[in-house]
């Protein structure tokens, strides 16, 4: 049975830390300080395009094969509960690894249905959400 699972992580940006020559480009000044970005500010025009570049790298080799990433949510899914837990122990691994921490609330794990970005997947196939139908509908 298809299985899946939605990982959503902790203060996105903010995990993606910007380059030491690149922090003064992120410099401002109010009356009495100057400020930095150490970190990813959501404002920056190219902030999603640099953390899709970064998400992408660290999940290259698992991008179409059993995941699918879309800014801070990753789908993980897979043929059959083996499988899956096999697919995830990866995914965490390779999040652990890059140093990337998840919002365990937004998490859910071992699907059987999921919502991912106004579609519905299941054993059956991929569907559009009917919430998102209903919207446009009224």
């Amino acid at each position: 049975m298809a299985t899946f699972s939605k990982i959503d992580l902790r203060s996105s940006y903010y995990q993606l830390r910007i380059r030491g020559k690149d922090v003064l480009e992120t410099a401002f000044r109010s009356r009495y300080e100057h400020y930095e970005f150490k970190v990813m500010p959501f404002e920056l025009a190219n902030a999603s395009t640099a953390f899709m570049d970064m998400m992408y790298h660290v999940f290259q080799s698992y991008l179409d094969s059993f995941v699918v990433v879309f800014i801070d949510e990753i789908l993980v899914y897979s043929q059959n509960l083996e499988k899956h837990t096999s697919h995830l122990l990866l995914v965490l691994g390779n999040l652990r690894e890059h140093q990337l921490y998840v919002n365990l609330r937004k998490c859910e794990f071992w699907l059987i249905e999921v919502r991912f970005l106004g579609h519905v997947m299941s054993q059956e196939g991929v569907g559009v959400d009917p919430s998102k139908v209903e919207v446009v509908l009224a």
